[in-house]
């Protein structure tokens, strides 16, 4: 264990500390300005597409296509994978090793994101193919190898990062789609509702009985569920999601309303800590700044998955024949995922008292610090923290098994769709590891991975950026100018010539 931490803190340093943070922001301004700073300039149009549609029938209803999956569908899956641990214990690790300030870069990452994503997704409808089942298939592989591939001289380097991006990706899903959720999901249950008899109890290694049985409970669960498929994943998707998020933001809304009196300075600690962050985290101001920003951009990344190249692969699943609406749902899935969630989160914690940040920030746990919080108003017979207990194993849970798509879709990339079933036992297996790993060091290698499997990525969209203004001009041209111009639906010329027959104006 002394050994596998010492490699990934090498690593992670590498990747996020001296490559993956300023990679991550320039490829979100980068995005932002070609696209015009869409996510403001059409912030009435991409909400109407979204957020207005949201109880339309044509996306919330079950695809005709057997094959396929609703936009709503999609959306939920996507938000299933994203709003997991990080939008809970993340958000309260942030403030516990960066202070308040790291939920603004948070917010910074989230802006920036919300381009990133959205062009993500643009590529992964656009690159889409179907493979032998029928199904779609789509990600960051397929645009590096027909997009970037296609650039003259460029074939053999997007073959290789298509091949890093797919083994990164089932590495990820391994570690931020099962063992750092799975971890959490153990420690929050196990404080909430502890069972003396068998938490004492040691099984091997310094494991209690009670963690293991629970990890051995929620494989299972997994297993019933992803070896069914994405048809079932997002089946259960959209009737979890909308719920627990609504309910979580209900109970959130309480804890603030009753700590109104601490709104303002909680806003305040946030944007003063941002560039002038306490002295009690450790180091020089510049050191202390650095770290600041990047467990902002870290926890925001894990929060919303915005540069990782992940969320598109369900996306790629969806009904919808344009690009730019589809990438509209996933401005909509950062914007929802941290500018409300993680705020709201945040608010919780630095309103209701349990959190100082003028103190040491070791001295908080962050695995326990919003279950507090809950309780600080809702103590009677600590039903405040089973509330948050119950509430991270929903999200943690959906989170695994979004994950579980993107791994089996990186997988069917590199070995073919007929072997996905072998991905999908192995993924199962590594839940019971993060029953078993240490808080840190689950959540330290999931960063990792999060990190190896964004570099490919974002150089693809980079590479891509011409492609992508091209597509949204298209869109905005024959949508909103009214122009009549030929739509921009695929890089295959016949997927091009069946959707371009079909396309209705409500999409």
């Amino acid at each position: 264990m002394q050994v596998i931490e010492k490699v990934n803190g090498v690593i992670n340093d590498f990747v996020w500390t001296k490559t993956g943070v300023w990679l991550l922001v320039g490829v979100g301004i980068i995005m932002t300005i070609i696209t015009c700073v869409f996510q403001v300039t059409h912030i009435g149009h991409w909400m109407k597409h979204t957020l207005g549609r949201l109880f339309k029938k044509n996306v919330i209803g079950h695809s005709k296509d057997k094959k396929s999956i609703s936009p709503f569908q999609a959306l939920c899956t996507a938000l299933a994978a994203t709003i997991g641990t990080g939008n809970i214990a993340g958000v309260a690790a942030a403030i516990c090793t960066g202070g308040p300030g790291a939920v603004f870069w948070m917010w910074i990452a989230a802006f920036f994101g919300m381009m990133t994503n959205y062009s993500e997704n643009v590529l992964g409808i656009y690159f889409r193919r179907r493979n032998k089942n029928g199904e779609w298939s789509g990600g960051a592989m397929y645009y590096l190898t027909d997009g970037l591939g296609r650039k003259k001289g460029f074939k053999f380097i997007a073959k290789i990062l298509a091949v890093l991006f797919s083994i990164f990706a089932i590495l990820a899903s391994f570690g931020i789609g099962s063992m750092g959720q799975v971890n959490k999901i153990v420690a929050n249950v196990v404080s909430a509702f502890d069972v003396p008899a068998l938490s004492s109890q040691t099984v091997f290694g310094g494991v209690n009985l009670y963690s293991l049985i629970i990890g051995v409970v929620i494989m299972a669960l997994t297993a019933l569920i992803t070896i069914g498929g994405l048809k079932r994943i997002a089946n259960v998707a959209e009737k979890i999601v909308p719920i627990m998020v609504v309910l979580f933001l209900v109970g959130s809304f309480v804890i603030i309303g009753v700590n109104y009196n601490m709104i303002l300075p909680a806003f305040k600690s946030i944007f003063v800590t941002a560039f002038k962050p306490h002295a009690v985290i450790g180091g020089g101001i510049g050191v202390i700044i650095s770290k600041v920003v990047t467990q902002g951009f870290k926890r925001g990344v894990f929060s919303n998955e915005a540069g990782l190249g992940s969320s598109f692969m369900v996306h790629s699943n969806s009904n919808i024949k344009e690009p730019v609406k589809q990438g509209m749902w996933g401005i909509f899935e950062v914007f929802a995922d941290t500018i409300v969630v993680c705020t709201v989160t945040a608010l919780v914690v630095l309103t209701s008292g349990v959190y100082d940040y003028t103190v040491d920030p070791k001295l908080f746990d962050d695995a326990t610090l919003v279950a507090d919080a809950f309780n600080s108003v809702f103590s009677w017979g600590g039903i405040g923290g089973k509330f948050v207990a119950i509430a991270m194993f929903l999200f943690a849970f959906t989170t695994v098994l979004g994950w579980s798509h993107y791994g089996s879709k990186a997988w069917e990339y590199l070995f073919g769709e007929k072997t996905t079933i072998v991905f999908k036992i192995i993924h199962v297996i590594t839940v019971i590891f993060g029953a078993i790993l240490t808080s840190s060091l689950a959540w330290d290698i999931s960063d990792t991975f999060n990190g190896l499997m964004m570099i490919p990525n974002l150089i693809g969209v980079i590479a891509m950026v011409g492609l992508v203004r091209k597509i949204t001009k298209n869109y905005i041209d024959r949508k909103l100018k009214k122009k009549n111009v030929e739509p921009m639906l695929s890089y295959d010329p016949e997927i091009q010539s069946q959707h371009a027959a079909t396309l209705s104006d409500d999409e």
